[in-house]
């Protein structure tokens, strides 16, 4: 299984390692990161966040967010008040004290532990190319917390890399899984979610994976 070899301290050390802009963010692809925060705000717009009726929530969280690339260039503009989860803190320090930032909680998203009262339950919960840190047993766990802290009518975005192989790619320059569309598919099923709407990222080169990006609901 390739989520075996996962090593989280690996992966923090890489990113430890990994300058704090856009371009670290990125991997040396910064010139992408326009095409991406159009196409989500695309795919929200569909879902009726954002667009033309320019409909804020109240409440979302970015996972993984890095230096904020996300909260800055998307999740600000939809909601009034973003919280961060972000292990590494050289990268989450870029954000504190800005107008719409909550809290920020400086762990990995294994460890993460949301109140789960009603006042701090989240409309979007977002998550980008960072899921690949988990083993599948956690992403289990970690999507059924998400919908623990999920209010009525919320989504959970999950946006990743897919692997085009048919099977799960271990990565270990950053210690990550590529997980394939049926793998995931699967995974959000098992963990009690459905897919509401789902769609490829257009637009990013050709040597790069293929992204797609996936709202999702409770089953019930």
């Amino acid at each position: 299984m390739a989520d075996a070899q996962i090593n989280h301290q690996d992966a923090l050390d890489y990113w430890q390692a990994i300058d704090a802009d856009v371009n670290g963010m990125l991997g040396g692809f910064p010139y992408i990161s326009k095409v991406d925060l159009q196409g989500s705000k695309n795919f929200l717009a569909k879902l009726g966040i954002g667009g033309k009726t320019e409909k804020k929530v109240e409440r979302a969280v970015d996972c993984g967010a890095g230096i904020g690339r996300i909260t800055e260039g998307l999740l600000l503009g939809l909601a009034e008040k973003v919280d961060i989860v972000e292990p590494i803190a050289k990268f989450s320090d870029n954000l504190k004290g800005k107008y719409g930032i909550g809290e920020i909680f400086n762990v990995g998203l294994e460890d993460w532990s949301p109140q789960e009262s009603e006042e701090s339950k989240y409309d979007l919960i977002w998550n980008q190319w960072c899921l690949g840190h988990l083993t599948d047993a956690q992403l289990t766990t970690y999507l059924e917390k998400c919908q623990k802290v999920l209010k009525t009518g919320g989504l959970i975005i999950v946006k990743e890399n897919m692997s085009t192989s048919g099977e799960d790619v271990f990565d270990e320059l950053d210690s990550s899984v590529t997980r394939c569309d049926q793998k995931l598919r699967d995974m959000f099923e098992k963990s009690g979610l459905r897919i509401k709407k789902t769609e490829i990222q257009k637009g990013l080169p050709k040597e790069l994976y293929p992204v797609r990006i996936y709202a999702l609901v409770p089953e019930n």
